[in-house]
């Protein structure tokens, strides 16, 4: 009992303690705000906060940006008006201006291609028809005559004379001419053919007479 008395003195006593000394500081912090000891130990403690009054700068005026590059329209084409230009017609134009309704006449058919018949002409068959000295006139070797004679003749499609044959240059002798036409007259001829067909026709050849002896 005496133990626990003397515990409970020691814990008031300390409990004392500490309630007069608190009270004995707030007593101090009272005096120390009342005399000004507590904002020289602030000042002391935590300088004043300097507060600097920066004024703003206004911005100088800068022009405005420039204006955004103009964009140049293509120009716009306008076609022409169309103008109607009234031409007058000449009246000897070839233009086609007679309109009926009847009927076109066809054109006639394109010419056929001529055709170019191979001619043979008529000749003399100089194998059938022997050797004009064996007409040779007797007074005209006696007499030295010498000379060519072109003879023409006619004949039928199947070689014979049409006709009696004539001189067509004489040889400067009139009996030689009347020889050779004899000798034309018994000669044996070729007919003319068109196309390998046999036709009439006529033919010209020289009869000559030479001595030879």
């Amino acid at each position: 009992m005496s133990a626990y008395t003397q515990h409970n003195s020691q814990y008031f006593s300390r409990r004392a303690i500490v309630f007069i000394v608190a009270a004995g500081v707030q007593v101090m912090i009272v005096l120390a705000f009342s005399s000004g000891l507590a904002n020289r130990v602030l000042n002391i403690v935590a300088p004043p906060i300097q507060t600097d009054i920066v004024q703003e700068v206004q911005k100088r005026d800068q022009p405005p940006p420039p204006p955004p590059p103009k964009m140049e329209r293509p120009p716009v084409e306008v076609p022409p008006p169309e103008v109607a230009i009234n031409v007058p017609v000449e009246t000897n134009s070839t233009a086609i201006t007679d309109v009926t309704n009847r009927p076109v006449r066809r054109a006639p058919p394109a010419p056929r291609p001529v055709h170019h018949a191979v001619i043979r002409v008529a000749s003399l068959d100089m194998r059938r028809s022997g050797d004009p000295n064996d007409y040779y006139p007797p007074t005209s070797r006696r007499l030295e005559e010498q000379g060519t004679a072109i003879v023409r003749a006619c004949v039928n499609s199947e070689g014979r004379l049409d006709g009696s044959p004539s001189i067509q240059h004489t040889s400067g002798s009139s009996r030689l001419d009347e020889a050779a036409v004899k000798y034309a007259s018994h000669a044996r001829y070729n007919p003319e053919t068109e196309d390998g067909r046999p036709v009439p026709g006529c033919t010209a050849f020289r009869v000559k007479f030479e001595l030879t002896d």
